[in-house]
């Protein structure tokens, strides 16, 4: 089976003590590519050497999360870092992508204008690269939905992470930018809604995902999630499509490399 984890961190401490066994057991379900998604500045060079280590498998992206905003007096000269990143990447790296951005309300709203203005900065910086920007979505989706409204018709491209908003939102996000929708562990929890509007999505507009180490699939919920688990996620997406998981893998890794420019 081929697979790609769109979204994985596995640059995270959680996995100092096992990270080349992690990388080996996604390698041996079939995982082509891991995507990393960057958060901060604490972050940072531990991607960078992950990537280095595995330079045919991990492609790293530059960003700020919206979390990483909140509550954080240096946020702007951090932005102003990622826009140096971007501009020139350390030496071994290329960056395929703007992320993780996004509007993440979930804690509290006192920081929205705050977000909201760290967003459309690396907005722009996706335009200006020509790079796919990939979105973390929060209690935020109607604020997402008229925020990326203002950018339709200006080639923006990317991925709404762990995408879990209505078909409404699917429609108002297709409708702005070229976005594909990732779907990862929550599609597997019993009380989801997602399979229901997944149902409503052509499998084409779709990528794996996996957050690691968040957001672990049935039946390792409440446990560290790593990219080895896609597998999950691709066998759900079967059971929902009425397909088999070579068709979801070879479909969503076609999806994924085509996003980020590597589609041969």
């Amino acid at each position: 089976m081929r697979l790609i984890d769109t979204h994985s961190h596995i640059y995270d401490t959680q996995f100092d003590e096992d990270r080349d066994a992690v990388v080996t057991r996604a390698c041996g379900v079939g995982v082509e590519r891991l995507y990393l998604p960057a958060i901060d500045e604490e972050s940072y060079e531990a991607m960078f050497a992950l990537t280095r280590k595995y330079p045919d498998l991990c492609r790293p992206m530059m960003g700020l999360h919206p979390t990483s905003v909140n509550d954080n007096p240096g946020w702007r000269e951090a932005l102003e870092r990622v826009a140096d990143y971007l501009a020139t990447p350390p030496e071994g790296i290329r960056f395929y992508g703007v992320g993780e951005v996004g509007l993440d309300f979930y804690w509290s709203r006192d920081w929205m204008d705050e977000q909201f203005e760290a967003l459309r900065f690396q907005i722009e910086l996706a335009l200006r690269y020509d790079l796919p920007l990939v979105v973390h979505t929060r209690d935020a989706w109607d604020e997402m939905c008229r925020l990326m409204q203002e950018y339709a018709g200006s080639g923006l491209r990317g991925i709404m992470h762990s995408f879990c908003g209505s078909i409404d939102h699917y429609r108002a996000l297709k409708a702005s930018g070229d976005f594909l929708f990732g779907v990862g562990g929550p599609v597997t929890y019993k009380r989801s809604t997602l399979p229901d509007t997944l149902r409503e999505i052509p499998l084409t507009e779709l990528v794996l995902e996996t957050d690691s180490p968040y957001l672990p699939p049935v039946p390792y919920r409440g446990k560290r999630n790593e990219s080895a688990y896609v597998e999950l996620v691709a066998r759900k997406l079967a059971e929902i499509y009425e397909t088999t998981p070579e068709e979801v893998g070879e479909i969503t890794t076609r999806n994924a490399l085509k996003l980020f420019g590597e589609l041969k």
